[in-house]
């Protein structure tokens, strides 16, 4: 029998997180290099990337994929050649994403088709590449950043809510389909945390009083906390795990 901690050991696996370059994504990249994983870092920024490639520093194999989720075919093209040339990806961290703030009656429609090809399109583009060659060896993990939003709305966010609700539901049918082939499929829903994507809300005072106020915790959350999650997922100890929401939110879904 495999010892306790020995179900959260990534060594000799190989992680691609998408949009990768800062933020969270970068945080869960340390995170589970630290857990002994290889990373693939992902953005579509080449600078961005070789900065955060630098930054990283990596004590295991350290990779750097430049492409657009949000273009299935590039996405196939790279995914495809790493594999033929690097070898596996046994785990998948689908966090690329991005934000835009105005009330719906006025929300710019382009805007809500970027939201919807970089939020949810992004998901389905990247999962089904990765999943194919996971299906072939019958294991892999795919683990997919929802929000408080799959949840939850507040004023001003109507499509991305709609599109953190999508990434809940696609999960499951991730799940649903892919379970058979030994493919965990699971999602992690971040509350209100300290990133680049939340840089305007953290400097706005009134919002980050009433914040306080609305998480039990009292606080914004730090994205090193969300690690733990990602390793969890990530990991033998959730093998039997599927479909599932992980909300790491300070207990704001949790309370009125």
């Amino acid at each position: 029998m495999v010892s306790g901690i020995e179900l959260f050991n990534l060594k000799g696996k190989r992680a691609l997180i998408t949009g990768s370059s800062q933020g969270i994504g970068f945080a869960l990249a340390r995170g589970l290099s630290s857990a002994g994983a290889e990373i693939i870092l992902n953005g579509r920024n080449k600078e961005k990337l070789d900065k955060s490639a630098k930054d990283l520093k990596s004590e295991g194999s350290l990779y750097k994929l430049c492409f657009d989720v949000t273009n299935h075919e590039e996405a196939k093209d790279k995914i495809d050649q790493f594999e033929k040339n690097f070898g596996s990806i046994e785990i998948l961290i689908n966090n690329a994403g991005i934000q835009y703030r105005t009330p719906l009656e006025d929300f710019p429609p382009e805007m809500f088709e970027k939201l919807l090809s970089t939020n949810i399109s992004s998901v389905f583009n990247v999962s089904q590449i990765v999943a194919k060659h996971m299906i072939k060896r019958g294991r892999g993990k795919i683990i997919n950043i929802a929000s408080v939003q799959t949840l939850l709305a507040r004023p001003g966010i109507a499509p991305y809510t709609a599109t953190k609700g999508a990434v809940g539901n696609l999960t499951k049918g991730m799940a649903t389909d892919w379970a058979k082939y030994g493919i965990q499929c699971n999602a992690i829903a971040p509350g209100y945390f300290d990133t680049p994507l939340n840089a305007a809300l953290v400097s706005d005072k009134d919002f980050t009083s009433w914040l306080e106020k609305r998480t039990p915790a009292g606080r914004w959350g730090k994205v090193e906390e969300l690690v733990g999650a990602s390793i969890f997922l990530s990991s033998s100890a959730s093998d039997f795990v599927n479909g599932h929401t992980l909300y790491v939110d300070g207990g704001i879904t949790a309370s009125l």
